[in-house]
């Protein structure tokens, strides 16, 4: 039980003459759970999740709409009143636990995110290409007045069959790079009419308008949430803290009944068309910020809190409640309650994570949140407009088929592994009632996890949360752990058990390469044994302090046999350590920093380490490796040596079939899951894990 005070963050409030019973509020992101080809209409899986978020404890959740733009858009419509019964079930099904609805309303301008194929939108103005504050996005159209006025009337259409079909207010979108804000903007509002850039009033015109005209339709009291972005960081030309305080009043003379800040975080790299403006702080700090960290960025937690200094100032401009977002947690909403600087926290990834997140908190549960490690597993799968899911909750899109349930019969269940894949397994099997004993070699529970958070850090994804959760809900479902045992055919037979479930992980790939077995190698398998025996004795968190310091077996120079999602995550521990890195591989160059993710974290790594003198060499033939570093031939079959000290690999895992092998006939049920089954991601594998608990 958490000894903290969390009063503050329970305290009621009031958005216009809507009250909530706590400051924790979910806003609103698309999930992708729809189906455009039927018509963007409601369905279960996402009444289902809205249910769990309000039964959670949220003090307001809020859902969008499809950005409200004509064609096949991703997302539940309501464009027409044929959608407001499906949106009645979505409003009934959040008010049966005391919870206010609010649904957002946006409408996407110009912005065309990353992987999607579609025409050029309308904006403020049309700016080309070269001069474009995201020159990815295809160049668009400005608006005419005529049609201002048309989507101004189609906002407030959108909140008047809102209001009908039962939810409470409105939450209006003009925030990211999104029509209402390229108006706001004067890096992207070039035009000198009416709506144009040369006064703060013909800036916030059309934002204006549209809460001014909902307001008309539905009633002064209809509340409205003005969303906007409290700075455009490293942009030039971008709004200011000054200016969005003036945009801020202007908004509730209108009649917002409160303001919601974020941000959008603009930095620069070698190719803008890869690169993305976002509104994620903590990834505007990966891998090392280096570009400029504007007054009003918070920047000690590494984008947690980020925005709170933006609110803090708005606050000071106008008499309604600001909301802050922005990787929050419970503490820092407290603190930011507490000291003035916000009056309702806003979260996304945490609640994703772990919808009861609020009821947890306000019971002193902290102990059995499931944290999000803000890896961006989410939001990477919704830039590629894929159903969005969650690394650490499977059951997210998933609350009804993977609701606990006691099992009809009760097993005995062994697992072998305490990774990801076999924790996962082992808490849910024990939930539904099971009687679960997991062996894991080690002396710690967690697999690779601990040697990944070492090698990944802690200031930006909180890997190590994850085991925590899963071995304190383990601990409290009375798993038996076995540790520091390494399962045999022998042990299985003691046990007896009707379920085997072999989680123990992939193979370490060792490459036949002359030399490999040399004194200045040290092979993935050989690395990892050294990192464990020191895991055995320290922290995950001291040991990364300790090789700031000292790298053991790692000369001055190195090369990183692997340019995959391990080789580059290697590459950054050692260069943030003085190393002198060389990577190469055998594939092709689209395959350097495959695993990561695409949109996000991927691009950002690379670009790092090319800026750091790290040379990357895919298409590579490894033909040696000699006591002066390694031979490879290039994909124009020239032969070259590299120096270096010491030879790294750092290569995918295979699947662990010998074990698969040995166990086979020993249980009624036998399960091969996560990496021992084939090697993936940490998501894959708790998705396994919750998978098999469910089915067994």
């Amino acid at each position: 039980m958490s000894g903290k005070d969390y009063s503050k963050l329970f305290e009621p409030i009031n958005i216009g003459k809507v009250r909530l019973k706590n400051r924790i509020m979910k806003n609103g992101t698309g999930l992708f759970w729809d189906d455009p080809a039927t018509g963007g209409f409601m369905n279960d899986r996402y009444i289902a999740f809205f249910e769990a978020l309000a039964g959670g404890g949220a003090g307001l959740v809020v859902s969008p709409t499809a950005p409200l733009q004509e064609g096949p858009m991703p997302g539940f419509r309501i464009m027409s009143d044929e959608y407001i019964p499906g949106w009645q079930r979505l409003a009934e099904a959040i008010h049966r636990y005391d919870c206010p609805a609010f649904l957002q309303v946006f409408h996407l301008g110009g912005m065309s995110p990353l992987f999607a194929k579609a025409p050029a939108g309308v904006s403020a103005s049309s700016i080309p290409k070269e001069e474009s504050p995201r020159p990815g996005f295809e160049v668009a159209r400005g608006i005419t007045i005529p049609e201002i006025h048309e989507i101004v009337e189609r906002f407030a259409k959108a909140a008047e069959r809102t209001k009908k079909a039962g939810f409470d207010g409105t939450e209006l979108n003009g925030a990211c790079n999104h029509l209402l804000n390229s108006f706001l903007s004067r890096a992207w509002n070039r035009r000198h009419d009416q709506y144009g850039c040369d006064t703060m009033e013909n800036r916030a015109r059309m934002y204006v308008e549209v809460i001014r005209e909902i307001k008309r339709l539905n009633g002064k009291d209809w509340p409205i949430i003005a969303l906007m972005n409290g700075l455009e960081v490293d942009l030039k030309d971008g709004i200011t803290i000054k200016e969005s305080m003036q945009f801020a009043k202007m908004f509730v003379e209108a009649g917002a009944d409160a303001i919601e800040i974020r941000a959008e975080y603009y930095t620069w790299t070698k190719d803008p068309k890869r690169r993305e403006s976002l509104h994620f702080p903590d990834v505007y700090f990966y891998p090392e910020h280096e570009g400029p960290l504007q007054d009003f960025v918070e920047g000690r937690g590494h984008g947690a809190g980020a925005n709170v200094p933006m609110a803090s100032e708005i606050r000071k401009a106008v008499n309604v409640p600001v909301i802050v977002m922005g990787k929050m947690d419970w503490d820092i909403g407290e603190k930011a309650i507490r000291t003035g600087k916000a009056d309702i926290i806003s979260m996304n990834r945490r609640l994703f994570a772990d919808p009861e997140l609020p009821n947890k908190v306000k019971d002193g549960r902290i102990e059995d949140i499931r944290p999000c490690a803000s890896c961006m597993t989410c939001f990477n799968l919704g830039e590629h407009f894929q159903p969005v899911a969650c690394r650490v909750n499977a059951s997210f899109g998933k609350e009804r088929e993977y609701e606990i349930t006691p099992a009809r019969n009760k097993k005995r269940v062994m697992i072998i592994g305490g990774g990801p894949a076999g924790m996962e397994t082992a808490r849910v099997a024990a939930a539904r009632g099971h009687d679960v004993i997991l062996y894991e070699q080690e002396s710690k529970l967690g697999g690779s996890m601990p040697l990944a958070a070492m090698i990944k850090g802690f200031e930006r994804e909180d890997i190590m949360g994850f085991v925590r959760y899963l071995q304190t809900q383990m601990a409290k479902l009375g798993v038996k752990v076995q540790l520091g045992k390494k399962a045999t055919p022998a042990n299985v037979e003691e046990v007896k058990p009707d379920v085997l479930v072999i989680a123990a992980g992939g193979k370490e790939t060792t490459p036949r390469i002359p030399g490999i077995d040399g004194k200045n190698v040290l092979t993935g398998s050989g690395l990892h044994k050294k990192l464990r025996f020191f895991l055995r004795f320290i922290s995950p968190q001291l040991l990364r302090f300790l090789s700031g310091i000292w790298v053991p077996y790692v000369g001055r120079t190195v090369v990183i046999i692997g340019g995959r999602l391990h080789g580059c995550q290697t590459a950054e521990f050692l260069v943030k350590r003085g190393r002198k890195v060389t990577i190469v591989d055998d594939g092709t160059k689209e395959q350097i920093g495959e695993g990561m993710l695409e949109v996000f974290l991927k691009p950002y790594l690379l670009y790092w380490l090319v800026d750091k003198g790290v040379e990357i060499i895919p298409e590579a033939t490894y033909k040696e490796i000699t006591k002066g570093g390694l031979v490879i031939s290039t994909k124009e079959n020239v032969s070259r040596a590299i120096k270096a000290d010491t030879v790294i690999t750092a290569l995918p895992l295979q699947p662990n079939t010998e074990l698969e092998m040995s166990m086979k006939g020993k249980a009624k049920e036998v399960y091969v899951i996560g990496d021992a089954r084939e090697p993936h991601m940490i998501f894959d594998a708790v998705a396994d894990g919750s998978r098999i608990g469910h089915e067994i």
